[in-house]
């Protein structure tokens, strides 16, 4: 038996309770009763009961939600890892129970990494059924997570890790491919890990130690492999083992090594590059600049009616190309940078002047004025744009207004060189090269502040040091794809080559899309939803829920039960591929 809706013209529809039979092969229909006259609620429960379900009394007594736990965002990050092999990139040839157990537990370390960043011991809380932040574990099948698994699993990581980088190197480089790398640092909490050395803070903590990492990226800015130093290593000396990476554990005979001015710098071209037979873009320092114009081979006039040039330094860089570049933008802002500096440096010292002066209690002493004025030159780094006077009552300074003259000539002025032959590397393409370095800072922003708080580090043992790192590593990896997927739904320019085609040259800054523009101003996308950050949109996809629902009748039996994605989850569930 079943009901059957009846159209009944212009009147309600005949609800009709009917059987059925086959006769002769036809389908024979007989009408049992008429229920038009029925309320709706119990012709539901018939229609429940005929279907072989159990009618209830009242709708709260069918089904019950027993547990909610936030899951969208799981469902995306997971997801996209499972899209990119991850899991199998993790794991390599290795079956055993011991290895899955491992690779599941990183997988959600990763994942946590990206969703809610925290202590491994705060990832052990999370991950727990009984202490659950979201569906994580049952996404995975965790089960019951214990704090020593955890630490053996990063152990596990770090012995896996060239392993991974070498199957990442497989999957994204080539022979003669760009590779980006930089260097940063991050401080320590305690100081027991045999890596931590007080050295150059780029996160202005100089009462902490702190670990030195350098990152090895493709062109577009995904990471390759990651590398920890001691604290006080200087950023060059850590390019030989980059170097011997490339080569024996990677082995691409060929390769385009980009770092900055203060990484790839002669000693090292001469010492390292050249001797492994690697090609290499850098740019010059500021001083070395300044001998190319004292000398001759770089004339100022070059810039009066374009903004990038080819030089060649034969004395000085001989088999180098050199791609001078000014951008005029820059330079405006240096001039004003430097400005601004010189007038604080000013203002600093009138005040130790007015204290040389003061009647009561007056600075007196070369050596007391001495150090009151060199804190000041210290602060604002312009000592060399200022003659100072002191004797010792009297203290008199003014602006040396040659040497800020000779500097403002070279405002906005940057070299790139490379050994790179032109016809394999074009002038434009050389500085296209240098500035995507930017994609490494990126990449570090986001470890260490944006996304992924890889600061502060407070495992002590250095292998552990290592996996942390490694495992952030790994977590903006998954990130950078996830974020040129949703692109669309992100204040991200979703159209670079739409960017390209509007920027005026290589030398100019960067331009947003008119797409990218429109979607900054509007604060909608192109499909009239709201525009996110990553950040904020991972934690909308958390708000879909899973709910395991049961039923009073029969609490043994349960099941899971996503809530329905709103427009905004649904788009960036389509853009992922991910199914929630």
């Amino acid at each position: 038996m079943y009901i059957e809706s009846v159209p009944n013209r212009q009147s309600p529809p005949a609800v009709l309770l009917r059987e059925s039979r086959r006769e002769g092969g036809k389908i024979k229909k007989r009408t049992v009763a008429n229920l038009s006259d029925w309320p709706t609620d119990l012709v539901e429960g018939l229609r429940t009961l005929l279907k072989g379900g159990v009618a209830v009394d009242r709708a709260e007594q069918a089904l019950t939600i027993s547990r909610s736990l936030p899951h969208g965002h799981v469902a995306a990050v997971v997801g996209m890892a499972e899209q990119l092999g991850l899991p199998k990139l993790l794991i390599g040839r290795r079956n055993r129970p011991a290895d899955r157990r491992s690779r599941d537990l990183v997988l959600a370390m990763i994942a946590q990494r990206i969703i809610q960043p925290c202590s491994k011991l705060a990832t052990v809380r999370a991950l727990n059924a009984e202490t659950a932040a979201s569906s994580l574990n049952g996404r995975l099948g965790l089960g019951e997570v214990r704090e020593h698994e955890v630490y053996a699993a990063l152990d596990w990581l770090v012995a896996r890790q060239p392993h991974i980088e070498s199957a990442l190197a497989n999957r994204h480089l080539s022979e003669g491919t760009l590779m980006l790398y930089d260097v940063s640092s991050s401080y320590l909490e305690g100081r027991c890990c045999e890596l931590a050395r007080h050295g150059y803070s780029r996160d202005h903590r100089g009462d902490r130690p702190q670990i030195v990492y350098g990152l090895l990226c493709d062109p577009e800015g995904v990471p390759i492999a990651v590398e920890v130093f001691e604290g006080d290593t200087a950023d060059p000396t850590t390019l030989i083992s980059q170097i011997n990476k490339l080569k024996k554990r990677f082995g691409l005979a060929r390769v385009v090594l980009v770092g900055d001015r203060g990484m790839i710098t002669s000693k090292r071209i001469r010492e390292e590059l050249e001797p492994a037979g690697l090609d290499w873009i850098t740019a010059l320092r500021a001083p070395a600049i300044r001998q190319l114009v004292d000398d001759g081979p770089l004339q100022l006039s070059l810039f009066d009616d374009r903004d990038l040039a080819e030089i060649a330094a034969p004395e000085q860089f001989p088999g180098e190309r050199l791609v001078v570049c000014r951008n005029p933008e820059l330079a405006d802002e240096r001039g004003r940078k430097r400005e601004a500096l010189l007038s604080a440096t000013e203002r600093a010292l009138d005040k130790v002047k007015k204290a040389v002066q003061r009647r009561r209690a007056p600075l007196r002493g070369e050596a007391e004025i001495g150090q009151a004025v060199g804190a000041v030159l210290d602060r604002h780094k312009m000592a060399k744009h200022f003659e100072i006077t002191i004797t010792e009552n009297s203290f008199s300074y003014r602006r040396k207004t040659d040497s800020i003259a000779a500097e403002a000539r070279m405002d906005g002025i940057y070299v790139v060189r490379t050994n790179v032959p032109a016809e394999s590397l074009s002038a434009e393409q050389a500085v296209r090269a240098y500035k995507s370095l930017g994609q490494v800072e990126r990449a570090f922003r986001s470890l260490k502040t944006v996304d992924l708080a890889i600061r502060p580090v407070f495992h002590w043992a250095a292998d552990r040091v290592r996996a942390h790192v490694f495992l952030c590593m790994l977590a903006y990896y998954v990130e950078a794809h996830m974020r040129q997927r949703l692109a669309p739904l992100l204040f991200d320019d979703h159209d670079p080559k739409g960017a390209e085609a509007e920027r005026a040259s290589v030398v100019a800054p960067a331009e947003r899309s008119e797409a990218a523009t429109r979607k900054a101003a509007t604060r909608r996308t192109d499909h009239d939803l709201p525009v996110h950050s990553f950040h904020t949109l991972l934690a909308d996809l958390g708000t879909l829920c899973l709910n395991t629902v049961s039923m009073p009748s029969n609490p043994a039996y349960s099941f899971d039960q996503p809530t329905q994605p709103t427009p905004l989850q649904a788009k960036a569930f389509e853009l992922l591929g991910v199914s929630p």
